[in-house]
């Protein structure tokens, strides 16, 4: 009897652990098969075509009109890397994923786990490393049904703004929105992991979509059949739909950037997001919202530890620097380990001058998950916080939510960079960066924390005005 009894219990064990798992046709062998990712540090850009008399080959009009606006050059860090050193990697039988020619590196994708030993000896590598390992199997993309309308009672009809109201009015948004700055004629590229139905949902017809790229490996053509995390972050700059969703920005021209894998975890996404910040800056773009963040790695050899937190050790955080003198600011989320054993706020949150967004609750206290500072060499972190616990988002079946977290305070910062700088076309990235800051409430005593505070944007106009 007893026997038995195991033998059932087993079998109950069994079958409820094989219906949790999911149904194969959701699955799909990853694909191209087994593969790494090795990126390649070379050591100069000998051989390349371009030069710096030149920058129209590999910038447009609008990123160098940018840049002269702000009495900014170009340098070294900005031609192309040398394409004898590409030909040279394919003809090894490599297949160059993405390069970065700030960073100089070149990321490869290839069959042989020990290709970077390989590279290492090269006269033209500086030094070469593992940066991905692919898994067997990914779940299938899946396009979600979505709502065609929102439910009556997501309308308020006395309030244009609608469910917005209070976190838009919060940084006073909305009285720059009242002054015509809405963020016609600025740029802003949003970086995430897929934009679900962001090209069918009706609250986001209206938002002026340049293009759209895929920088994960392997790529797919349609940004908008992947995960909705990108759809909610976008929503709450883009939107437009008055009396019900209307977002930060809703003039505001955007390119939208898949940068991150998320079935897997590894610094390879580094390499993604370094190129659409490329892409970005070649494209003209003036802000950047990043609702991501790196420490640790599938591979826990390859985490990050808080001495990293130097806004110069990471990858990504060395491109994220170098952002505000290419001309433009980056809007990236603190991270939402205030609760965990990390805590600390993760990469390029660490990056230098670059507005770093933490999150508040309705009361204005501090969100117990948002991520605090300070930087491993002592720069306040976060910069500015938000509405954040919760931000009332589109989802990407498009219904207005609310979710929580420092991805969703962040965009409702970014929106109101671009209207900012819109109404203080003068200024440099490093100056809207410095105002948004000043406007705080906190910027005369800040800490690691709230950093700076919550900021106020029409204060921040009438102070960049003077």
């Amino acid at each position: 009897m007893k026997k038995f009894l195991l033998v059932l219990c087993l079998l109950v064990l069994w079958q409820w652990a094989y219906a949790s798992l999911p149904p194969a046709k959701y699955k799909q062998l990853y694909p191209g098969g087994k593969c790494y990712l090795v990126r390649v540090q070379l050591h100069d850009k000998q051989g390349t075509p371009y030069t710096l008399d030149h920058p129209e080959a590999y910038l447009s009009s609008r990123s160098l009109a940018r840049r002269r606006k702000q009495q900014l050059g170009v340098d070294s860090t900005d031609l192309p890397v040398s394409p004898v050193y590409l030909d040279t990697l394919r003809a090894m039988g490599l297949t160059v994923v993405c390069t970065s020619k700030w960073m100089n590196t070149v990321l490869v994708r290839t069959r042989d786990p020990h290709v970077a030993d390989r590279l290492t000896g090269m006269s033209m590598v500086k030094s070469a490393c593992q940066v991905f390992e692919s898994p067997d199997s990914v779940p299938r993309p899946m396009r979600a049904a979505f709502h065609t309308e929102f439910n009556r009672w997501d309308t308020i009809s006395h309030d244009p703004y609608g469910i917005t109201a209070a976190q838009i009015g919060a940084l006073k948004g909305i009285d720059l929105h009242r002054s015509g700055r809405r963020g016609r004629g600025m740029m802003i590229a949003v970086f995430d992991g897929g934009f679900m139905n962001v090209d069918k949902i009706p609250a986001l017809k209206r938002a002026k979509i340049v293009a759209t790229r895929d920088f994960v490996a392997p790529c797919t053509s349609d940004v908008y059949t992947l995960v909705e995390h990108g759809t909610m972050v976008f929503s709450a700059m883009a939107a437009d739909a008055p009396e019900a969703y209307v977002g930060t920005a809703p003039e505001a021209q955007y390119l939208l950037c898949r940068t991150e894998d998320t079935e897997t975890e590894w610094p390879a996404e580094e390499d993604y997001w370094v190129a659409a910040a490329e892409y970005a800056d070649s494209m003209g773009v003036d802000v950047i919202n990043s609702s991501l963040g790196y420490h640790y790695f599938d591979d826990k050899r390859m985490n990050y530890s808080y001495a990293d937190l130097d806004g110069q050790h990471a990858h990504v955080s060395r491109a994220a620097s170098m952002l505000a003198g290419k001309g433009i600011v980056l809007v990236n989320s603190a991270g939402n380990d205030g609760m965990g054993a990390w805590k600390k706020i993760n990469m390029p949150a660490d990056a230098e001058d670059v507005l770093t967004v933490g999150a508040v609750t309705p009361r204005g206290m501090n969100a117990p998950f948002s991520s605090i500072g300070p930087t491993a060499d002592g720069r306040v972190k976060p910069d500015v916080m938000a509405l954040g616990s919760p931000t009332a988002v589109i989802s990407g079946r498009g219904t207005i939510i609310n979710q929580t977290g420092t991805s969703f305070s962040t965009p409702i910062i970014c929106g109101l960079v671009a209207c900012l700088w819109q109404a203080l076309p003068g200024k440099t990235a490093c100056e809207i960066i410095d105002l948004v800051r000043r406007s705080a409430n906190q910027y005369s005593s800040p800490d690691n924390i709230f950093g700076y505070g919550v900021p106020d944007f029409w204060r921040a106009y009438q102070m960049g005005r003077k």
